[in-house]
């Protein structure tokens, strides 16, 4: 007998969401399309196999690693910026 019958739930068809939050579908996310030379584009992919993430997941926390590593006026600045593009967009 199979789980589904034992629960009374279906299962979903397909992944599961794998957003940055629970229930978020990276489908659903903005896409960006940047260029960089070979060898970004190669050690993305190697970070990507070597850690077993995904390569936005990457980039993801790339980005807050180097937010997180600023001085705090420069956080601070980052932050009033980035409140205005999320009102605004």
């Amino acid at each position: 007998m199979s789980d589904r019958h034992d629960s009374g739930k279906r299962r979903r068809v397909g992944r599961p969401p794998a957003g940055a939050r629970d229930g978020e579908r990276v489908k659903d996310y903005p896409q960006l399309s940047i260029r960089v030379p070979i060898e970004i584009k190669a050690r993305l992919n190697a970070l990507s196999a070597a850690t077993g993430r995904a390569q936005w997941r990457v980039i993801m926390s790339a980005i807050q690693c180097l937010f997180d590593g600023l001085p705090p006026s420069e956080r601070a600045l980052v932050d009033g910026w980035y409140q205005r593009f999320l009102r605004s967009g």
